[in-house]
């Protein structure tokens, strides 16, 4: 069984955000939280092509050589966890094998260390962490949370992650089978009724 014993830094690129969360057009247009989003390109990307986005994860307190720096130390290891378990991830066309894994996600979190401080400057990256947000309600139309749930209730507890789930991600994932795809993530629209 896949299993870290903390939270590791693993960006994934906008590509894997669009199909994961299957946006579209005008989720792009609306005004996005990505929840725990760490070192992914999503936000650098979606910016880049007009979307407005902000992420908010506790890893925004560090400097951008400090992520880079964490993100080394934990490559391989995550790596070495998803060898061994290998069987367990559902691979196809977009990527085949662990080795391209590592490409791609290498890829992704060189993108959002290329826009950290342009992002952070501008206020797209927050420091923040779940369940409690610094942002008033009604400030975002979508909010997105990748694997975060599903990978680290362990270390954070079920309630935890019920709770946060709850408030924030949109709980349950669009549908059930997402939830054994390696593109595992929870949506969900935020309203604006009071």
């Amino acid at each position: 069984m896949f299993t870290l014993d903390q939270v590791v830094p693993w960006g994934r690129s906008f590509d894997e955000y669009l199909r994961m969360f299957a946006l579209t057009e005008p989720d792009l247009g609306s005004r996005i939280l990505g929840c725990g989003d760490g070192p992914a390109s999503f936000n650098a990307e979606a910016t880049r092509l007009g979307a407005r986005v902000i992420s908010c994860d506790p890893i925004y307190r560090w400097t951008t050589a400090e992520i880079q720096e964490r993100i080394a130390a934990t490559h391989d290891a995550v790596l070495d966890q998803t060898r061994r378990n290998v069987e367990d991830f559902v691979w196809g066309a977009t990527i085949r094998s662990v080795e391209e894994l590592g490409r791609v996600r290498m890829a992704a979190m060189q993108i959002f260390l290329d826009d950290y401080e342009a992002g952070r400057v501008a206020g797209r990256y927050v420091d923040a962490e779940l369940p409690t947000l610094p942002f008033a309600d009604g400030a975002f139309d979508l909010a997105l949370c990748s694997h975060f749930l599903f990978l680290y209730t362990t270390q954070l507890g079920e309630a935890f992650t019920g709770r946060r789930s709850s408030k924030c991600a949109g709980w349950p994932p669009r549908s059930a089978s997402s939830l054994c795809s390696p593109w595992a993530g929870a949506r969900h629209r935020m309203s604006t009724a009071s």
